[in-house]
């Protein structure tokens, strides 16, 4: 990945992309980092967006109740934003300028590069699939047969647990109770709609409410123990059952294309993307990597610190799938992201930055803005996802580091 001069998208104002910056001179300032670079970027947003982002200020310790203990202070992390990120999805529409907090350098060119192409190439195509968070709990006896006696009960007694779960939650709603039968244990999976919260301490609630209503009815046999938690959800573990199953947002996203502008933006062909992709293909089996993506974690980790999402999250959310395949002279990408854990309602997106970043978006808690934003997350991780394919098979992925992530 060489300098990233973009030329603006076909049919798009000349403001299309950020100002130009370029890697910093030893023997000049550096350009692009100034005060006035950034003041400008904030002009130029908005004029994109509608949507002007106020300076940033930390938050008042009183509303920090419930997101951190011990307080001392706050830590500073750059906010940058790439785009602009086209979208043809089940619930995000049009165009979408995408904020990002990152150390690391090449990052925000990188994501703007991937969108660039992605515009040129009609945009991205998006599509969400599902939405389901779980908790899953462990009940444990001294034999089989009173574990056995305990399964029958739990399907005659279901819509009384389902009450006590949803007793909880004004928004919250328990799709199904997944029952699994192990030795003398039965391990139960609640799995929930969590509206537009991303929902952990939803589902954690709520099952501690159902497993309470459990203990309190269930009158065969006495004692008995449960943990509230077995780790069969997978909840901030990768995971094969999250491929399969997902956990969270279920989305999948994909673009078509054509060679000459792969060859354009990139400067690869569709023949180099899909030789390498059996190299990447070795590589990560031989690895046992869970998922099959180069970073999609980067997105991530970028995309939930500037929209006030739980970070930790990232470790089950990676597990994505990318592809590519030809279709005539053109290059078919996709990317299945089965987990992706977020919300635009409660826990930090009620911090002032991160608020005005889910406005600047369109996703600070109207209606189905959760699976918007998860489909926003999903095409912005494709993009990055082609950019580095991109510059690891022009053997330009060195390069760009050297010029860009150092000062």
């Amino acid at each position: 990945m060489s300098e990233l001069t973009l030329n603006k998208p076909v049919g798009s104002s000349e403001a299309s992309h950020p100002p130009e910056e370029r890697a910093p001179s030893k023997k000049t300032p550096p350009r692009g980092y100034t005060a006035q670079d950034s003041a400008r970027r904030v002009d130029w947003l908005e004029a994109q967006t509608g949507f002007r982002l106020p300076p940033s200020q930390p938050d008042n310790p009183e509303v920090l109740q419930g997101l951190v203990e011990n307080h001392v202070g706050h830590m500073s992390i750059p906010l940058s934003v790439a785009g602009p990120l086209k979208i043809d999805g089940s619930y995000a529409k049009g165009e979408f300028y995408v904020p990002m907090c990152t150390l690391e350098g090449t990052l925000s060119f990188s994501m703007t590069r991937g969108c660039f192409l992605t515009y040129l190439a009609g945009g991205i195509a998006s599509r969400h699939i599902k939405q389901e968070l779980s908790r899953s709990p462990i009940f444990i006896f001294e034999s089989l047969e009173e574990a056995y006696t305990f399964y029958l009960w739990l399907k005659e007694n279901e819509l009384e647990i389902r009450r006590a779960a949803e007793s909880t939650t004004r928004h919250g709603k328990l799709v199904r109770i997944e029952k699994h039968p192990i030795h003398n244990r039965v391990l139960l999976e609640f799995i929930y709609n969590t509206a537009e919260a991303a929902g952990q301490n939803m589902v954690t609630m709520a099952t501690e409410a159902a497993c309470q209503y459990i203990m309190g009815a269930y009158k065969q046999v006495k004692p008995f123990r449960y943990l509230l938690e077995s780790n069969f959800c997978c909840d901030k573990n990768p995971a094969h059952k999250t491929i399969l199953h997902g956990r969270g947002h279920h989305v999948i996203c994909s673009f078509i294309v054509p060679d000459r502008i792969l060859r354009k933006v990139m400067r690869v062909s569709v023949d180099q993307i899909l030789v390498a992709l059996t190299d990447k293909h070795l590589g990560s089996q031989m690895a046992g990597l869970l998922g099959m993506n180069l970073h999609t974690a980067n997105a991530l980790a970028a995309l939930y610190l500037a929209l006030g999402q739980d970070i930790a999250c990232v470790a089950e959310n990676c597990v994505g799938i990318a592809t590519y395949e030809r279709q005539g002279d053109s290059l078919f990408a996709t990317l299945s992201m089965p987990s992706i854990t977020v919300g635009t309602k409660g826990g930090a997106t009620r911090l002032q930055q991160q608020q005005n970043n889910l406005k600047m978006i369109g996703c600070a808690g109207e209606p189905n803005s959760a699976k918007k934003l998860a489909e926003i997350i999903c095409a912005a991780a494709l993009a990055l996802e082609i950019s580095l394919a991109g510059a690891i098979v022009s053997n330009e992925f060195a390069h760009a580091h050297a010029k860009f992530g150092r000062p």
